[in-house]
């Protein structure tokens, strides 16, 4: 019995080593042997293209954002415009339509989705009524950079790439531990996608700002996300999903640990399928580096939470049997107590704030989990109010 913990205790340390850390010096390393791998553009491939925001009940930011889409640098007789407004109830529906009566110049449409599914299903029921070759999807409190379209579409250098994520840059990145958090872990991650999207391809994009060909669309169940489910969709047919981080939007990070955490939880609404959501991916012979990438991207990462929870147990029943064990036990309290502290007193430091948003973020995990197997994971969230 003891080898068993051995083993467990061995192998939850190696998924959250190489989903935290070694995951990502790879990659590094792999970014130096493919440093002459470049993204082509093609800045005169200018095709017919859809803008489409949905909304639920964004009174508040609405109009900017449709100030904002109308005015990016595109030519205006190939670029439309469509808000599918999901079951908003506020102003929402008002805004968009005195914004229509006042811009007859522009190609604005309003979808009213009758029943609220949440953003996916939205997507389905307004992507039906696109007639243009791309189609642009972006959040109702994200705003974009005035060329941000311009390079997607340049991004669409060959008919092997099916799929182009922008770039999600935080306004507020700065003004407290929360969004100073998001900000140092997104970095981070928009590193290591940008080093995937040279060599092969992305394993997740983000909502903020992407593109894809409108007759490569499918409509995904509505708990299924794009930012995960796209780039996994045309990989596995042997397409491309890749980034191009000069294609930006600008948004506000959770400025409140709550309004954090709900995002994570609604990010791990399909945790226990997304591990490993399709057999294929482990065929390395085909899918090639697509397949190492899901594996330490995806796999490890959405493994902490069970993976913590082994370790922690393991390491418990052999703590006697080494000093070493003793000390990573010990390790592993102070940890979690580190973070509890930092939970109860507010106190601003900046390794306090990593354990306690990285304790966050497993435990979000968790509700997910949970969420799963009580059958409450929905396919809609309330927004973040300080992220507008």
């Amino acid at each position: 019995m003891e080898n068993a913990y051995y083993i467990f205790f061995l192998l939850s340390l190696f998924v959250i080593f190489w989903g935290m850390v070694g995951y990502s010096l790879s990659i590094k390393f792999l970014g130096k042997v493919y440093k002459n791998k470049k993204i082509s553009k093609n800045y005169s491939h200018q095709p017919t293209v859809t803008v489409m925001v949905v909304a639920h009940n964004e009174e508040k930011v609405i109009n900017e954002k449709l100030n904002n889409i109308v005015n990016l640098v595109y030519p205006k007789d190939k670029i439309k415009f469509i808000v599918a407004s999901d079951n908003s109830v506020d102003k929402t529906n008002d805004i968009v339509e005195q914004f229509i009566l006042e811009n007859p110049d522009k190609k604005i449409r309003l979808h009213k989705v009758k029943k609220r599914l949440g953003k996916t299903n939205a997507q389905n029921e307004a992507q039906k009524l696109v007639d243009t070759e791309f189609l642009v999807m972006t959040d109702a409190n994200s705003i974009l950079d005035c060329n941000s379209i311009k390079e997607l579409m340049a991004s669409f250098s060959s008919d092997e790439i099916s799929y182009v994520a922008g770039r999600l840059d935080y306004l507020n990145e700065e003004e407290g531990s929360v969004s100073q958090s998001e900000g140092n872990y997104w970095s981070k991650e928009l590193r290591i996608r940008e080093i995937e999207s040279r060599i092969q391809t992305i394993t997740a994009g983000n909502g903020a700002l992407y593109a894809c060909r409108n007759s490569e669309y499918y409509d995904f169940e509505p708990l299924k996300s794009h930012d995960s489910n796209m780039p996994r969709y045309f990989a596995l047919k042997g397409k491309k999903a890749i980034c191009n981080h000069d294609a930006i939007a600008y948004e506000k990070a959770g400025e409140v640990i709550t309004d954090e955490f709900k995002r994570k939880v609604r990010m791990n609404r399909r945790i226990l399928i997304n591990i490993l959501p399709d057999l294929r991916i482990l065929n390395i012979f085909k899918y090639k580096w697509y397949s190492y990438f899901y594996f330490g991207h995806r796999t490890c990462r959405y493994l902490l939470w069970i993976s913590h929870l082994v370790l922690f147990v393991s390491n418990a029943l052999l703590i006697f049997n080494s000093w070493i064990f003793t000390l990573t036990f010990i390790g592993q309290v102070a940890f979690y107590l580190l973070a509890l502290l930092k939970a109860l007193t507010k106190i601003e430091n900046k390794y306090l704030n990593i354990v306690y948003y990285y304790s966050v973020t497993v435990i979000a995990q968790w509700v997910g989990v949970y969420n799963i197997i009580t059958g409450k994971a929905k396919p809609f969230w309330e927004k973040a109010e300080s992220t507008r």
